[in-house]
């Protein structure tokens, strides 16, 4: 689960910086290194990076009821 939780870390952390240069400068990164918006590249990209946030509320979840650490490590045991 670790793995899965650093690639959509990852996904998120490209879908903000693309979403910045959009707000700051109207420059979509991704349309423009995968040919534009309706590429099927550029989709799959939206579609992982929108996949992933809904991934990350899990551990978000998480470390709201249990505590952060006890949450990265994925376990529910109380001390």
């Amino acid at each position: 689960m670790r793995t899965i939780n650093i690639i959509t870390l990852i996904l998120i952390i490209i879908g903000g910086v693309n979403w910045g240069l959009v707000g700051f400068f109207n420059f979509d990164l991704v349309a423009a290194i995968f040919g534009g918006q309706t590429a099927a590249l550029s989709k799959i990209v939206y579609i992982l990076v929108g996949l992933s946030a809904l991934w990350q509320l899990y551990p978000l979840s998480m470390a709201f009821s249990e505590g952060e650490v006890r949450a990265e490590r994925g376990t529910t045991t109380r001390y």
